[in-house]
């Protein structure tokens, strides 16, 4: 049996709804400018013909989604992290590689990475660990604002964040809160910065006690590419 659509499944019950109530005159179509236009001005009920206008404008890709598209493609990348509480240690380094690709008719965009980091083991020697993560992006046009979600194989968590672009930076601003550990949330602010077709640098910086501290730094190259 196969899952009902999101935007089935609502209009599926917004028809049952409409069916409960009497029938009255439908707003013009024409006068229709936002979602409360979809309720019709005589007896407050739904219009379900404005209502699929309106959801099917909302499901429309826009120059938002071509920005998240550009980026397909494969990655190579350097990570840099600061954990060392020392403020003049040197970071940790590693490689590892990334891809990104277009799925549900490019309205969200996919990106598995692969690498090796370094963390202690059970003996408290460092060792490498296989690295294995996943993000979902895109542009959600009724919030106007570009979506992401985490997930990797270094915890449980689904980390949720929402962000905006600067034209003029050619940058990403994403902000989530994380809870590492239960009862320590913590905000995080993440700059993504493409810097031409090829490459690409992510900063990541977590407020501690009220100042914001760089952590975590990705530099982006497209394979292929120096």
């Amino acid at each position: 049996m196969k899952i009902l659509t999101p935007l089935f499944t609502i209009l599926f019950a917004t028809l049952i709804a409409i069916n409960s109530f009497a029938q009255s005159p439908a707003a013009s179509p024409a006068l229709a400018t936002s979602p409360a236009a979809a309720v019709s001005a005589t007896g407050g009920q739904p219009n379900p013909q404005e209502m699929m206008k309106q959801m099917m404008e909302m499901s429309k890709l826009n120059e938002n989604h071509k920005l998240l598209g550009d980026m397909n493609g494969n990655w190579n990348y350097t990570i840099k992290f600061w954990m060392n509480p020392d403020p003049n240690a040197p970071p940790q380094q590693s490689k590892g590689t990334a891809t990104r690709k277009s799925v549900m008719g490019g309205r969200y965009f996919e990106m598995d990475v692969s690498g090796k980091m370094q963390m202690p083991g059970e003996d408290g020697k460092m060792k490498d660990i296989q690295f294995k993560g996943m993000a979902i992006e895109g542009y959600d046009n009724a919030k106007k604002k570009f979506v992401a979600s985490w997930i990797d194989n270094m915890g449980t968590g689904i980390q949720s964040s929402e962000g905006t672009y600067d034209p003029a930076t050619k940058t990403f601003t994403y902000n989530m809160e994380m809870e590492p550990m239960p009862g320590m949330k913590q905000q995080v602010r993440e700059l993504l910065k493409v810097t031409d077709k090829d490459h690409m640098m992510l900063e990541w910086y977590e407020n501690r006690g009220g100042q914001e501290k760089k952590t975590m730094e990705i530099a982006y190259t497209r394979a292929g590419k120096k």
